[in-house]
C-alpha cells in the first residue's frame, strides 16, 4: 500500500528568523546550511518576501535581489517560496498594476518559484493582478486565506474566498494563521471542506504562539491537508512555527511519507542553533507559549513592537490598556485580520487613543485611507461616525483601489535616477523610497556597512559600561557613542554623542533643580498652556503645514508626524495666530515638547 505523502515547506530562511530575531539573519549565515537543506527533500523553502526585503535594505545593507539569486544558485534542487502582500507587494501601500506586474516578473526571473499571495483584508480584488502576473511568468500562484476570529469570519466566508481565488487561477490554497488562533476543530472543518470543494492542494501555515499549532497540524493531516509549514527546531516555537523534525518523526511513525531525511535536518538545525547565538541582541521576548493571544488576538511580533514603543515614552504601564483598546479599534474598523499592514494600522491607532486619553482625538492618515477604502473592502461594517470624522466630504472608494492608481514605473525611474543600475533597483526604490535611496547612495559611494552584531557576552563577566552601544527603537537600530557631557547649568545637562557617526548634542532638563514643571526637552520648551501644540507619542516630523503669522482654527492640522510607521496629523488646540513654529521637516520629537505656539 502506497503511503500518503505530506509535503513540508520549511520557513527557516524567512518567517522563522523574522519571528524570533527581527528578520536579521544574513545571507552569509544561510549559505553554509544550504547543501543540507537542498538535499533534505523539502517541497519548498520559504526564503524571501515578508519583512526580509525591508531588513536587507535597512539593516543588513544587502541587495535583496542578490540574496534571491544567491539562494537560487545554492538551492538548485528545491523550490524557492516567497510571501507577497498582493497589491501591497512588500511595502505598506497599494502600487499601480504596472509595478505589481514588473515586481513579480523580476522575482520569477531571479529565481522565485512559489508566490504565496495574501491580502490583509481578504479582499480578493487585491489579488487579481499579482496572481495573473505569477501565472504569466509560469510560476506557482498560491491564494491565501488570512485566518482570524470575529463575528463575521467563518468557514463559509473562507470557502467563498478560496473559490474566488481558484477562479482567478490560483494553483493552491494556503491557510495563513499568523497569530496562532486556529483550534484543531476549526482546522479539521476548514481543511476538510476545502478538500471537498476544490480540486487544489491545501497548505497549512500556523504560528506556534498559542501552543495549539502542533495539534492543528495533526488535525489538518487527518482532514486531508497536502502541505504543512514548519521551522527547523533551532528557530522553532514561540511566535515562530512548530519544529520540522518533530512533525517528520511523528508522521513517519504514523505511516505517512514526508520524503525528508532526519539526519540532514539534524545537521542543518545544529548549524543554525550555533548561528542564532550571533544574533542575541535581536532575540524576541516572546519566544515561548503565550496563551494571552487567544483573548487579545494580538500576534506576538505586534506585542513586542507595542511594548518597545510604550517603553520609549515611559508608558509601558499602559500596555494592558492598549491590549484592551486594540479589539475596540478593530471592531470600529470592521474586524480586519491583524496582519501587515492592518496590524500596524490598528495597533498605532490604539496606542494613540490610550495615550491621548480620548479615543480618536487624533486619527492616523492610514486609518483615514482605510476608512475611505484605499486598502479595499472591510470584512464588516465600519463605525459610520468614525468614518465620517476621518473621511469628511471625500468620496468613499467602492471599486478595486488599484483601479484609481495610475501606472507609476516611469515616474519611479525618474525619481531614483542614475542611482538605479538595474530595473531591480527601481523596484527596491518603489518599496521603500527613503531607505532604498540611502542604500543606493551608499552602494555608489562604497560605504555600505551592515549594522554591527554585538559580541556574545561571556558568562559571569562584568566591568564598566561602554560609551559605545546600540539601541533598537521601532525595529530601527542606532549606533551610539557618548563623547562627553557638561555639568548641570541653568537646569540643563548637555550630552555630546554621535548617532550613526553624526555628531549630536542632547539637552536634558534636571528635575532635581526644581524644574519639574518646565525646562526643556530635546532643546524645546515644555508645553504649559492650551495654545502649545505637542504630540502624544514620539516620532519624526513628516511635514509642517503652518508658518508664523498664519491664522488657524481649533482642530486644523498643523503638523504631520510619523510614528510606528504610520502618519498622523497633529492639530491646533485652539483658534488663533501662529506665534512660533519650533520644528522642521525631519526633526525628531517627543511628547510634551512645544512644537507650535498658538495665541
Amino acid at each position: 500500500m502506497t503511503k500518503r505523502k505530506i509535503h513540508i515547506t520549511d520557513v527557516i530562511l524567512r518567517d522563522a528568523h523574522q519571528s524570533l530575531i527581527a528578520t536579521r539573519l544574513r545571507t552569509e549565515d544561510m549559505l553554509p546550511a544550504c547543501e543540507w537543506l537542498d538535499q533534505a527533500g523539502y517541497w519548498s523553502l520559504e526564503c524571501w518576501g515578508g519583512a526580509t526585503f525591508d531588513a536587507c535594505v535597512r539593516f543588513l545593507k544587502e541587495d535583496p535581489w542578490e540574496r534571491l539569486r544567491t539562494l537560487r544558485e545554492a538551492l538548485p534542487n528545491t523550490r524557492l517560496q516567497m510571501l507577497l502582500r498582493g497589491q501591497n507587494l512588500l511595502g505598506y501601500r497599494h502600487y499601480g498594476d504596472d509595478v505589481v506586474g514588473a515586481f513579480v516578473a523580476k522575482a520569477a526571473e531571479n529565481g522565485m518559484d512559489v508566490f504565496r499571495i495574501f491580502d490583509a483584508l481578504n479582499d480578493v480584488r487585491n489579488l487579481e493582478t499579482s496572481i495573473k502576473a505569477v501565472k504569466k511568468a509560469g510560476k506557482h500562484a498560491q491564494g491565501t486565506i488570512c485566518y482570524t476570529v470575529s463575528p463575521v469570519h467563518n468557514t463559509d466566508a473562507y470557502l467563498e474566498q478560496a473559490k474566488a481565488m481558484a477562479d482567478m487561477g490560483a494553483d493552491s490554497i494556503a491557510i495563513k494563521d499568523m497569530a496562532g488562533l486556529l483550534t484543531p476543530g476549526v482546522t479539521a472543518e476548514l481543511v476538510g471542506k476545502l478538500k471537498d470543494t476544490l480540486d487544489l492542494p491545501v497548505f497549512l501555515h500556523s504560528h506556534a504562539t498559542s501552543g495549539m499549532a502542533p495539534m492543528c497540524q495533526w488535525a489538518a493531516m487527518e482532514a486531508g491537508v497536502d502541505h504543512i509549514d514548519t521551522a527547523l527546531s533551532a528557530f522553532a516555537g514561540g511566535t515562530s512555527h512548530p519544529p520540522t523534525e518533530s512533525l517528520v518523526a511523528a508522521l513517519h511513525d504514523a505511516g505517512f511519507d514526508t520524503g525528508l531525511n532526519l539526519e540532514l535536518l539534524d545537521k542543518a538545525t545544529r548549524y543554525f542553533r550555533e548561528v542564532r547565538k550571533k544574533y542575541h541582541q535581536f532575540e524576541s521576548e516572546y519566544n515561548g507559549v503565550d496563551t494571552s493571544v487567544l483573548l487579545s488576538q494580538v500576534p506576538g511580533g505586534m506585542m513586542s513592537n507595542l511594548a518597545n514603543q510604550l517603553k520609549e515614552q515611559g508608558a509601558l504601564d499602559r500596555i494592558q490598556n492598549v491590549f484592551e483598546e486594540i479589539p475596540r479599534v478593530r471592531k470600529d474598523l470592521g474586524y480586519p485580520p491583524l496582519v501587515t499592514p492592518t496590524s500596524q494600522i490598528v495597533g498605532t491607532q490604539a496606542v494613540i487613543n490610550v495615550l491621548a486619553g480620548k479615543r480618536y482625538e487624533s486619527i492616523t492618515n492610514e486609518v483615514k485611507k482605510y476608512l475611505q477604502g484605499w486598502y479595499g473592502k472591510a470584512p464588516a461594517a465600519v463605525d459610520q461616525e468614525l468614518q465620517r470624522r476621518a473621511v469628511g466630504k471625500e468620496d468613499l472608494i467602492e471599486e478595486r483601489p488599484a483601479n484609481l492608481i495610475p501606472h507609476e514605473l516611469d515616474e519611479l525611474r525618474k525619481q531614483v535616477g542614475d542611482l538605479a543600475t538595474a530595473e531591480e533597483d527601481v523596484l527596491t526604490y518603489a518599496m521603500f523610497p527613503d531607505q532604498a535611496r540611502a542604500y543606493l547612495e551608499q552602494r555608489r559611494d562604497g560605504t555600505l556597512e551592515p549594522e554591527p552584531l554585538e559580541p556574545i557576552p561571556a558568562k559571569g563577566t562584568g566591568g564598566p559600561v561602554d560609551t559605545k552601544f546600540k539601541i533598537t527603537v521601532h525595529g530601527e537600530s542606532y549606533d551610539i557613542h557618548v563623547t562627553g557631557a557638561n555639568p548641570v547649568s541653568d537646569g540643563e545637562r548637555r550630552f555630546y554623542m554621535t548617532v550613526d557617526g553624526v555628531p549630536e548634542e542632547i539637552h536634558l532638563a534636571s528635575l532635581s533643580d526644581g524644574n519639574e514643571g518646565g525646562g526643556k526637552s530635546g532643546g524645546r520648551a515644555s508645553a504649559t498652556k492650551e495654545g502649545h501644540v505637542t504630540t502624544s507619542m514620539p516620532g519624526n516630523i513628516v511635514d509642517v503645514l503652518v508658518k508664523e503669522g498664519d491664522q488657524v482654527e481649533a482642530g486644523d492640522p498643523v503638523l504631520i508626524i510619523e510614528a510606528m510607521k504610520m502618519e498622523t496629523e497633529v492639530k491646533a488646540t485652539i483658534s488663533g495666530s501662529v506665534k512660533g513654529v519650533f520644528i522642521a521637516k525631519g526633526d525628531r520629537v517627543v511628547p510634551g515638547e512645544v512644537l507650535v505656539d498658538i495665541e
